[in-house]
């Protein structure tokens, strides 16, 4: 390992290329070095492991990867195993140690600082074209240094779509064992949001994050979904179908690189990247133990709005929502338009499309609320969905695409202006 780490900067390069074909030729602003070390460091220190956060911002990345190797292969040896600690507290990260142990992250990182094992996951990324991106990549999360030393050393990214700004992504969270009626109100954010030109952003898990991704889906709008394990790993197993739509269309997020199974104490971890990737964090069903409650706290420590969806009073599933709108820790939200104000307008964009004007005859707001700026939806389908005659739909789009306000394409009608794809 420590005789790879001072190979040639070709050679390592060589090692990640695969991954990072994806990037302009000039791109990215870390050596081929630090950006191998960085996929290194993803599988070998847990995900918020503040240690290795510590190490690699006080001596970069490549830098405590090489003394962490050095370390770990002297240990046993007089005076040996202590270069990364000295290096640390000869540094100007030394007070943020505290008591924070060197020796017990190594030994946490020895049984993975193992060459093998990283070459295996930077080929298996390559053969799924999974994307790795480190800070100073264009479209790295700018956002995630509010995490720290607690931030991910690198992301590993399946599928068609990009990472959207914080602003305009909302998380839909909730639990795994949701009730009709969660699903139902998930469906309808997901859906009304995916309209309004706002990724959904959720952990890919049965009942609630399943339903909010589906609703996005069938909008024909991008979803993220975050792993807790490598992108390699599509969990749970029965969503297996779903998480590849999701790759087909909007894109799987991992901390951890290929070969990196889920874990319990790895999805609570996983909450924290979801709460940071998105402007607000909407929790639609949660039980008074449930996880989601977790990504909400992630949320309001980095002053991210929440939301709670109130439920039946004497439903257990809706109990830690209905605690966390009495604490006055989360918002009461009915609505996508609850969520939108949680945002804030600039989630919304210069290139809104404004809707009629309030004066406006009511019935093109409704046939206006019933377009997607993204799905093209037929006249009746409209009508349907606005409760009004065909005809007079019919009158109405005309009125309106005259007005630059819709377009028509071959399979029907759409908002004008603000498709992202």
């Amino acid at each position: 390992m420590t005789a790879l780490l001072r190979a040639s900067g070709d050679r390592l390069a060589a090692l990640a290329e695969p991954v990072r074909a994806w990037l302009p030729d000039s791109a990215g602003s870390e050596t081929a070095l630090d950006v191998f070390a960085r996929a290194a460091w993803s599988g070998i220190a847990e995900p918020g492991d503040v240690v290795a956060g510590i190490a690699r911002r006080a001596l970069g990345p490549a830098v405590a990867l090489r003394l962490a190797a050095e370390s770990v292969e002297s240990r046993g040896r007089a005076g040996g195993g202590t270069g990364l600690a000295t290096a640390l507290r000869a540094s100007e990260a030394s007070d943020d140690l505290g008591r924070l142990s060197v020796g017990s992250a190594l030994a946490r990182w020895a049984p993975r600082l193992d060459l093998a094992r990283i070459e295996a996951s930077l080929r298996a990324a390559a053969t799924l074209d999974v994307r790795l991106t480190v800070p100073g990549d264009p479209g790295w999360p700018p956002a995630l240094a509010e995490l720290g030393d607690h931030g991910p050393a690198a992301l590993w990214l399946r599928g068609a779509g990009a990472l959207p700004a914080p602003p305009e992504a909302v998380a839909v969270v909730g639990a795994r064992a949701a009730t009709s009626y969660g699903e139902q109100v998930a469906a309808d954010l997901a859906s009304g949001l995916s309209d309004r030109g706002l990724t959904v952003v959720s952990g890919g898990a049965y009942g609630i994050d399943g339903m909010a991704h589906r609703a996005a889906l069938a909008s024909e709008a991008p979803t993220v979904a975050v792993m807790a394990g490598g992108p390699d790993r599509f969990y749970p197993a029965g969503h297996d179908d779903l998480l590849r739509r999701v790759v087909g269309t909007g894109l799987l997020v991992a901390e951890s690189p290929c070969g990196t199974s889920p874990a319990r104490w790895r999805f609570l971890q996983r909450n924290r990247i979801i709460a940071c990737l998105t402007g607000a964090t909407v929790v639609v069903e949660a039980g008074r133990r449930s996880g989601s409650l977790n990504t909400a706290g992630h949320a309001q420590v980095l002053g991210r709005p929440v939301g709670a969806v109130p439920g039946p009073v004497s439903s257990p599933s809706s109990a830690g929502c209905h605690a966390l709108i009495r604490s006055g820790l989360a918002t009461c939200v009915t609505s996508v338009d609850d969520v939108v104000e949680l945002v804030g307008p600039a989630s919304l964009g210069d290139d809104r499309t404004a809707a009629p004007d309030a004066g406006d005859d009511p019935h093109r707001l409704r046939v206006h609320d019933a377009l997607s700026p993204r799905a093209e939806r037929s006249t009746d389908e409209v009508a349907a969905a606005s409760g009004l005659g065909t005809a007079a739909v019919r009158s109405i789009l005309a009125e309106m695409e005259v007005e630059g306000l819709v377009t028509h394409g071959a399979a029907g009608w759409r908002r004008a202006g603000r498709s992202r794809g």
